[in-house]
């Protein structure tokens, strides 16, 4: 069992590399001006789905073994020791992760069960219906979405009091955004993701980025029907509550940050997006290729330093030694 597990190490280790150097190319395309706010975050959702489709852990037969050209011979030729001589060392580093995503799991449990305490049920009818997504009014200090498979808004009692009417409308098609879209489904496979890659840091930055272009591109939605200025207006109004629970999204996340980027709206810049889409597919397929091909590698390099394998080799060599030279004999005779 042990053995098994060390084995399994490369495979993982070597996903995790290629998934990091995804996660980097996504953090500087991002970070440009250019480019559209939902682009950034379908770019942030496809980086966040990477670290979870470990490639590399696919079985090597399904890899071709010629894609091994991939891969550095110095990789190739570590691997065969440290599964030799880590064995137990990683099995208890396998130990320590999975107490450690068991107690994630365990605190993401019970965040959901106290986010359903105070949730409004889809059974409620709902005060009406707008572009196919019902919306009631409920005792919430904010804006949100709520469902996961099949969501509705939610917005507090009064706010039709509190917002004049063309605000009001920005925050329905902030929040439809939201529903249609289906961001809880998103965030929550995320929080499970997270549940277990826990140890790794660019883990945690990607859920701050995903909520950060998540509320700008639902933001952008805006804009692009009704103005900037009605949402901004509203969320000065909202920009008191800081309630933000688990699997909804508040209009007061980033609150600076979204007030910023809509004073300076800009126009849509389609080839800029095609540019930022482009390069981030291009990295994300060499980061697929990576760890298939390192995986083809590892297998070979564990499958020589493997005893059986290799007594196995040692006699398919002996054989065909042996016939050679019972051949080259004959022909003598």
């Amino acid at each position: 069992m042990i053995d098994e597990i060390a084995r399994l190490s490369p495979y993982v280790t070597t996903h995790l590399m290629y998934a990091s150097i995804v996660w980097l190319s996504a953090w500087l395309l991002t970070s440009m001006r250019r480019g559209s706010a939902t682009t950034k975050y379908w770019i942030w959702v496809v980086t966040a789905v990477n670290f979870i489709l470990p490639v590399s852990a696919v079985p090597d037969r399904l890899w071709p073994s010629r894609l091994s050209w991939f891969t550095t011979q110095s990789v190739i030729e570590n691997v065969g020791p440290r599964v030799s001589f880590g064995a137990r060392a990683i099995a208890a580093l396998w130990l320590v992760w999975f107490l450690g995503a068991l107690l994630m799991f365990a605190r993401l449990c019970f965040r959901i069960v106290a986010e359903n305490r105070n949730a409004v049920h889809c059974e409620v009818k709902p005060d009406f219906v707008k572009s196919g997504i019902p919306v009631v009014f409920a005792n919430r200090p904010t804006p949100a979405v709520d469902g996961v498979l099949r969501p509705q808004i939610v917005l507090p009692k009064g706010i039709d009091q509190l917002l004049s009417e063309r605000e009001l409308s920005a925050v329905l098609i902030h929040e439809l955004r939201h529903a249609k879209r289906r961001d809880n489904l998103i965030r929550l496979i995320h929080e499970v993701s997270l549940c277990a890659l826990w140890f790794h840091p660019l883990v945690w930055i990607t859920r701050s980025r995903l909520t950060l272009y998540r509320e700008l591109s639902c933001d952008e939605a805006v804009t692009e029907r009704a103005g900037a200025d009605d949402l901004v207006s509203a969320l000065a109004k909202l920009a008191n509550s800081d309630d933000a629970l688990l699997l909804q999204a508040t209009a007061s996340s980033f609150i600076s940050v979204r007030l910023a980027q809509l004073a300076a709206a800009e126009r849509q810049q389609p080839g800029a997006n095609m540019m930022l889409a482009s390069v981030f597919c291009s990295v994300l397929l060499a980061g697929m290729i990576g760890p298939a091909a390192q995986s083809a590698a590892v297998s070979m390099c564990i499958a020589a330093h493997s005893p059986h394998r290799g007594a196995h080799v040692r006699n398919v060599h002996g054989e065909i030694a042996g016939g050679v030279r019972g051949n080259v004999r004959s022909g003598i005779n």
